[in-house]
């Protein structure tokens, strides 16, 4: 017997679709639990030991994805969130992130095509060759593995798409880090979406430094981002 890659919570309340997700997602090895609407995934997610993934469709009864991921990075800033959507806005894309998602498909969509970016997820978060994971920044210290950014005895939770971007620039601490670099590295794609709620991440990540002024995060125009700070 193959052990399981994974277990995957689903949340999808058109019956056809989640059924059909769940037996196709099954016959790839992975353990699935479907929930109908977002109060019932909510429920399911803290009763849960583990979660490696969550797969959540925006548009839902009782809770809908969006305030569902909001409830659960407020606990939780490491366990994946995928959305489901027909929704083809940039701005639902954008919210979509800046709730902590790590991953965006829109409906219609082939079934492999998520299978693949649900093995990326995978492979990025329990990866064991990466850079070192604890940092010193200013008077900050960062801790990705546990998203955590620390000043004192102040600790602030990140989302786990902030620490990639945050590691991402530490890692490139006084050179630019270019755009599409960071959208390649972190998103597994350069595109417009992805671009933009860059943006926003960058935004939230100089609000959580800023009570260190001498951290700067400089917009290198038409380039990307670099990271300074100066003792």
């Amino acid at each position: 017997m193959k052990t399981k890659q994974g277990f995957i919570l689903l949340a999808e309340d058109d019956n056809n679709l989640g059924f059909l997700l769940k037996e196709y997602l099954e016959m790839e090895n992975f353990e699935v639990m479907l929930c109908r609407d977002g109060e019932e995934a909510e429920k399911a997610f803290f009763k849960q030991k583990k979660v490696d993934v969550c797969i959540f469709d925006v548009m839902m009864p009782k809770k809908d994805g969006f305030s569902l991921a909001k409830s659960i990075r407020e606990k939780d800033q490491k366990t994946p969130i995928l959305f489901l959507t027909a929704k083809a806005l940039k701005e639902d894309k954008i919210e979509g992130f800046g709730v902590g998602a790590d991953d965006y498909l829109t409906k219609p969509f082939n079934e492999e095509e998520l299978v693949l970016r649900i093995k990326a997820i995978l492979k990025r978060v329990h990866s064991s060759d990466t850079p070192p994971n604890f940092f010193v920044i200013g008077k900050y210290q960062f801790n990705y593995d546990r998203h955590e950014l620390i000043l004192d005895d102040n600790i602030t939770r990140l989302t786990s798409r902030e620490s990639d971007i945050l590691r991402q620039l530490v890692l490139k601490r006084d050179n630019v880090l270019r755009r599409e670099e960071a959208l390649v590295a972190i998103w597994g794609e350069n595109d417009y979406f992805h671009g933009r709620s860059f943006d926003v991440f960058i935004t939230k990540l100089r609000k959580y430094l800023k009570d260190d002024e001498t951290i700067r995060i400089e917009n290198i125009h038409g380039v990307g981002f670099m990271l300074t700070d100066k003792f």
